[in-house]
């Protein structure tokens, strides 16, 4: 990893880890990161930034896979 200086409000330095997943959830979303990359920029295991991407609005499965679920 490398390391990035991003500067922000000082409002977001209070919510600096919430702020570091948002940023890791839309770059998953976007195709930017792998699963493992985006957890690993928030210092999380895999699995455990997987159940936090439904809370930015991020879904984990592929849309595909997701629809097939849905019909069952």
């Amino acid at each position: 990893m490398t390391t990035m200086i991003l500067q922000v409000p000082e409002a977001l330095e209070r919510e600096h880890d919430q702020t570091v997943r948002l940023i890791a959830a839309k770059l998953y979303e976007a195709g930017k990161l792998s699963l493992k990359e985006a957890a690993e920029m928030c210092s999380m295991k895999k699995w455990d930034f997987a159940e936090i991407l439904s809370g930015f609005g991020v879904n984990y499965l592929d849309p595909s896979v997701k629809a097939d679920l849905d019909g069952i």
